[in-house]
Parts: structure tokens; C-alpha cells; sequence
């Protein structure tokens, strides 16, 4: 099943919205290494009403981003109704993404992401109000519920579906869970099987054979990619390659992954207004471009220091001087 809204591939890869992660520098990366469409971090419906100034420059995207969808959030349906409306005539992005699975305890205490999976009437309720305030398509994630005893991916997904989502993307954990245990790609597979609309397979993620295992498993009609794309965009065109019954492409040896990182950390140097702070946020970033190199605890804690971005070069500098003869071995 095609999705309306992303074009290109049978098994479209996504991006997945994660606060503080998925901001435009990032998947503008994701998407020159092959991700097919990306999502923004979760935004609050109420402060983009409000037009809180942080808020509404979070939503703003470029057009190498297309296409792409605006994640909201939210208990209230008419404020919910009030930012897809404006986040429609003012960004127009691809679709609108409601957001009933983020578990971080201040949004639940709001009643917001997956804390709305206690009422699936209110669920229910935001979809259609959604729905009627954007002619964009509007998608929705969730996770399987709220805690043990409230696990029904399916049930919740058909609500989902018969108020008015055109996608669903399923992490098969409860909010209980948060990220602990592991996600059961085989509920996945129930609500592909249960729904006509398309279903989008995410959790577990961590490299391109996870991607492909969790579509051949569940026969989900596309797959969306957290955490694994950390430190290696890359894995959307590895992931592609293996879809396509090809050879997996090799990591970037760690000279260009350096570069890749500072190509990134330019982006971000560029979109931010401030920026000590936009280095310091960075790494996080740098954290995960490093992580598995030799001497990487030594690099990371240099890194996790830096306070501008001409720091970066230079210490990226400093260690290919140091393990020069390593690389080349490796390389050989």
C-alpha cells in the first residue's frame, strides 16, 4: 500500500520525530543518506497557537527536507485543531503527525502523547478535529499502550483508523515501558493485518539488517528509523541497499565520518541563533558520530567539553594525526 504523501520507494523510510534529535540540521543529513521522508520533533499544539516564538522556529524546514511532516502534541482537541490549521497555511508541510506515543513523564503529566492512550475517546476525538481543520493527510503514532493491562495495539489502532488516520506508525511498547525491554515486532504484524490504511514498523531499530528483518517480519508498509540513525545517518542507504537485494555499503571510513560529523555540525552552526549554545547541544551528536573508535572515551570527553564549533575540526584533526598508521591498516 503506497502512502499519498511519499513517493519513490514500495517500502518508504522515515525519519522518526525525537525532541532535541530530529531537528532540520539533522534531517537534512538523514535525508541526503537516503531517508524518504523525516519528521520534526514533537511540537506542543498549545504553544503553537500561542505562536510562542521557540516553538514556531522549531517548525521551520528547507525545501531538500520535503517531504515532511510537522509531529503535534496535545490533549486538548481544539488546540490541536488550531495548530494543524496553522502549521497548514503558514509551513505546509507534506502531513500532520499527531503524536499519542512520546512516554516522557512531562507531556504524559499533561495528558499528551501516550498518557491519551488512557481515552481512546479522546483519541478518537483529536484525530477527527485534526482531520477537519487540514486538507493535508493526518498520520498518527502510537505505542501498544498505556501500561500492561491497557495493551491492545490493535484495538487502538482501529479507533485510530476508523477517526480519520491515513498511516500509523506502531512501537510495539507500552508507556510503562518506556525503552526498556524489547519492542514485539509481532503486534506490528497483527495491525498490518487488521488495517487498511498503511502501518509504519519502528522500535529496535539499530542497524540496516534490523530495518529489513522488521519489514520482512511484519510486512509493515514502511519502516521508520529513531534511534539507529545516531551517529550514522547513513544507515537509511544502507537499509535501501539491502531492500534492494544489494551489497550493504561499508560505514564511512573514519576520516569522512569526521567529515560527515562536521558537514552536520555546519547545519547546525548555520540554523541556530546562538551559537555557544547550538555547539553545546551538538554534543550529544558528536557523542554518537565517535562512538566505537578507538580511544573513543578519551575523544568523547574532549568533544563533550567543546564550546564552539571550531574546537570540533581540531580535535578531529588531532586524533587522525595520532592514529594515522591504525587508519591506514584499516583501510587497507
Amino acid at each position: 500500500m503506497r502512502f499519498p504523501f511519499v513517493t519513490g520507494h514500495a517500502v518508504p523510510l522515515y525519519l522518526a520525530p525525537m525532541a532535541g534529535v530530529s531537528e532540520s540540521p539533522f534531517r537534512q543529513m538523514c535525508r541526503r543518506f537516503g531517508a524518504d521522508a523525516v519528521v520534526t520533533e514533537f511540537l506542543s499544539a498549545e504553544a503553537i497557537r500561542r505562536e510562542n516564538a521557540v516553538t514556531l522556529s522549531k517548525l521551520r524546514f528547507g525545501p531538500e527536507e520535503r517531504p515532511i511532516g510537522v509531529q503535534i502534541f496535545g490533549a486538548e482537541p481544539a488546540a490541536m485543531g488550531d495548530a494543524a490549521a496553522l502549521v497548514t497555511d503558514v509551513f505546509q508541510p507534506e502531513f500532520i503527525d499527531i503524536n499519542f506515543g512520546c512516554p516522557v513523564k512531562k507531556v504524559v503529566r499533561r495528558n499528551g502523547g501516550s498518557g491519551c492512550l488512557r481515552d481512546l475517546e479522546l483519541v478518537q476525538q483529536v484525530i477527527r478535529t485534526v482531520a477537519s481543520r487540514t486538507h493535508l493527510p493526518v498520520t498518527v503514532k502510537i505505542r501498544s499502550g498505556w501500561n500492561e493491562e491497557m495493551r491492545d495495539p490493535v484495538y487502538i489502532a482501529l479507533k485510530c483508523q476508523d477517526a480519520g488516520a491515513r498511516a500509523l506508525a506502531l512501537h510495539p511498547r507500552t508507556r510503562t515501558q518506556m525503552y526498556t525491554g524489547s519492542a514485539r515486532w509481532e503486534e506490528i504484524a497483527s495491525v498490518v493485518q487488521a488495517l487498511e490504511i498503511p502501518v509504519i514498523g519502528n522500535g529496535d531499530i539499530k542497524t540496516a539488517e534490523d530495518a529489513v528483518r522488521l519489514h520482512r517480519e511484519t510486512g509493515c508498509a514502511a519502516v521508520m528509523i529513531a534511534r539507529g540513525a545516531f551517529g550514522q545517518p547513513w544507515i537509511f542507504d544502507q537499509t535501501r541497499a539491502l531492500m534492494k537485494g544489494k551489497p550493504k555499503p561499508d560505514a564511512p571510513p573514519v576520516p569522512e565520518r569526521f567529515a560527515i560529523a562536521l558537514d552536520h555540525a555546519r547545519l547546525v552552526a548555520e540554523y541556530e541563533a546562538d551559537p555557544r549554545g547550538a555547539a553545546i547541544e551538538f554534543r550529544k551528536h558528536l557523542g554518537w558520530y565517535v562512538k566505537g573508535l578507538a580511544d573513543s572515551a578519551d575523544l568523547r570527553k574532549r568533544l563533550y567539553a567543546v564550546e564552539s564549533f571550531s574546537e570540533i575540526e581540531a580535535i578531529f584533526d588531532e586524533y587522525l594525526g595520532t592514529h594515522a598508521d591504525e587508519l591506514v591498516e584499516s583501510a587497507a
